[in-house]
């Protein structure tokens, strides 16, 4: 099997250097994997662009889009809400219909060959717990709850889709294309009359059980994850550039401690320079072996 030109050989540890194969070649990553007892997986986007949502960024790590709201101007502005809750409105309805694609299953089946101690997400579509993964953490949160900022209360977003619907009934008729986030690329409309509900409970702000730009991964998570990159013997990425920090750090702890990181994804990641394994390839392709059989 060759590297690409621009990639170096197979890594030693700290080099910085590693194997990348262009090609759906599947000889590495699963030598990669049948080596290692104690995985640990992130995942990103690129798991769930063949199950048809979109993803934020290009193969050079860059934004492809406006990105996503901040939980500072979602908490801070009435208007903000509206607009974001109509483009969700029109959004969830494929969505919430997702289904797991190849990838997912792959992983899945990686846990229950007893292989990966735990999955870690930067996902909120719950697409790997649809496939079957079972020991996963939603780094991010879930998109199929809302929760209120005042009482804490939650409710499936199924039912608040009904709530938004009967409020707005008007907006049914809206259509337009996937955002990543469950939303929808609404342009050109005006979002003043759109009615937001408020919480049954105690009247407060409601907004998506997840966790926004701007704000913090809960302490006990990271901790949670970081206690498995501790005792992992190895790291698999999948579909992810690493560019945000909050799946970043468990990679850089993986690397600090010399464990081994495989990646899969199209285009450049963070990590590039800690990587002992890369294989750009689309997901559910480099890991369809795992399904053989």
């Amino acid at each position: 099997m060759s590297a690409s030109p621009r990639c170096g050989g197979l890594a030693q540890p700290g080099s910085g250097a590693y194997m990348c194969e262009a090609m759906v070649d599947p000889t590495a990553l699963k030598s990669f994997l049948d080596s290692h007892s104690r995985i640990v997986v992130l995942t990103g986007a690129g798991c769930s662009t063949n199950s048809g949502i979109p993803d934020y960024r290009d193969t050079d790590g860059q934004w492809k889009r406006t990105p996503p709201v901040t939980y500072q101007a979602f908490m801070g502005g009435e208007d903000t809400r509206r607009r974001y809750w109509a483009r969700s409105m029109v959004g969830w309805r494929r969505f919430g219909r997702a289904q797991p694609n190849g990838a997912h299953r792959a992983l899945a089946r990686l846990e229950a060959q007893g292989k990966s101690s735990l999955l870690v997400t930067q996902n909120v579509d719950r697409l790997h717990q649809a496939a079957g993964a079972s020991n996963v953490i939603d780094l991010h949160g879930r998109l199929d709850r809302v929760r209120c900022m005042g009482c804490g209360a939650t409710l499936s977003r199924a039912k608040f889709q009904d709530e938004l619907a009967h409020a707005n009934p008007h907006w049914l008729a809206h259509d337009a294309a996937d955002a990543p986030d469950g939303d929808a690329d609404l342009d050109g409309v005006d979002f003043a009359e759109f009615t937001v509900p408020a919480c049954r409970a105690c009247g407060g702000i409601l907004k998506p059980d997840v966790v926004f730009f701007g704000e913090t991964v809960p302490r006990e998570v990271v901790a949670t994850a970081r206690d498995h990159v501790d005792q992992a013997d190895a790291m698999l990425v999948v579909g992810t550039s690493l560019m945000v920090y909050s799946g970043f750090r468990f990679v850089r702890a993986a690397a600090d401690r010399n464990i081994p990181i495989a990646a899969v994804n199209l285009g450049r990641t963070r990590a590039d320079d800690l990587l002992w394994l890369k294989v750009e390839a689309p997901c559910d392709e480099a890991l369809a072996f795992l399904l053989e059989g």
